[in-house]
């Protein structure tokens, strides 16, 4: 059932159910992140590997060090200037959180989500909600309560709606396990912004030659495979994807460009303006309904390589990955 009935929803997860909430990035599949019996009903509606962890969601600072949790000084700069946002910290774990969140690392991810409903809703509770998105693995993440509804409806029993979500594409996330913060995934916080205010960091995110395996991943959104469409998905040089292909029996998602020969209800151009922002709030809604047309696959362009021009590039490069 779908609903903004904020008081049913915390009644559910105080139970220990599970509740699809949105965020500012993309849609939460949440439980209570210290019962454990309540997280693994996540890995089992979403079909997702347990070696998989996932990011704890809580409204404030105050209380991750209520939980022990302790916080670096970057990090706490970060906070400031960026939470509640689309950044995630992962930082040690402690053991008020279980190892099924952490998929048995010594290391958690935590989030300051940056939407009105959920953080209110976070402020009621008394725990934090471990979310991954609300999708089945590996498939594309949902940024309305209809995408929830459509895919995980008949296993959940609420959808907290929250509109569509305004950044589109998940959460940066950036580690600081090691002496020097380093990303691990790109997301709504560019590089770029990160670095003003913390200085030159690392870089363990994907680039658009490779993508690095990770199947034991320290922090969501590492895998191979992942935010993939059910029709195949080929990135790069639309011109010469075509080369081979049935232009009638294609679907393009493109930054600003129309492409000529290709019938326009196939082609989703994300920001006429050259907007990024834009572009990465429609991109995933662009993927479901690229999938749904009578074609042979999507084609996809390479964006900008720079602020979320990374994430969306990451989302897509990963989207047409082999298994």
């Amino acid at each position: 059932m779908i609903g903004n009935d904020i008081t049913h929803a915390a009644l559910l997860l105080k139970a220990g159910e599970v509740v699809a909430i949105p965020t500012e990035t993309v849609y939460g599949l949440a439980a209570n992140a210290f019962n454990g019996n309540a997280v693994a009903s996540i890995y089992r509606i979403k079909n997702r590997p347990q070696f998989n962890p996932l990011i704890i969601h809580t409204n404030s600072t105050e209380k991750l060090t209520e939980w022990g949790l302790q916080l670096p000084q970057p990090m706490q700069e970060l906070l400031k200037h960026f939470s509640p946002g689309p950044l995630t910290y992962l930082i040690p774990s402690t053991p008020h959180i279980p190892e099924i969140v952490t998929a048995g690392t010594q290391a958690v991810a935590v989030r300051i989500p940056n939407h009105p409903i959920t953080l209110q809703l976070l402020s009621t509770l008394d725990f934090p909600l471990a979310a991954p998105s609300a999708n089945p693995s590996g498939y594309i993440s949902p940024t309305t309560a209809v995408h929830v509804q459509t895919q995980l409806g008949h296993a959940i029993p609420y959808i907290l709606d929250g509109g569509t979500c305004e950044v589109g594409i998940e959460s940066t996330i950036i580690s600081f396990l090691d002496n020097k913060p380093e990303i691990l995934r790109y997301g709504g916080i560019s590089k770029e912004k990160i670095e003003q205010i913390i200085g030159p960091i690392n870089d363990k995110a994907i680039h658009l030659s490779t993508i690095i395996p990770a199947e034991k991943p320290l922090a969501p959104g590492m895998l191979t495979k992942h935010y993939a469409p059910l029709k195949p998905i080929f990135v790069g040089n639309i011109a010469q994807l075509l080369h081979d292909k049935d232009k009638k029996r294609v679907a393009v998602i493109s930054f600003q460009s129309v492409y000529d020969n290709i019938p326009i209800e196939n082609q989703f151009c994300l920001s006429v303006s050259g907007n990024l922002n834009e572009a990465a709030q429609n991109l995933f809604a662009a993927m479901r309904k690229a999938e749904t047309l009578d074609i042979d696959c999507i084609l996809a362009e390479i964006f900008p390589e720079k602020d979320i021009g990374r994430a969306i590039n990451d989302r897509l490069m990963r989207a047409s990955a082999k298994e």
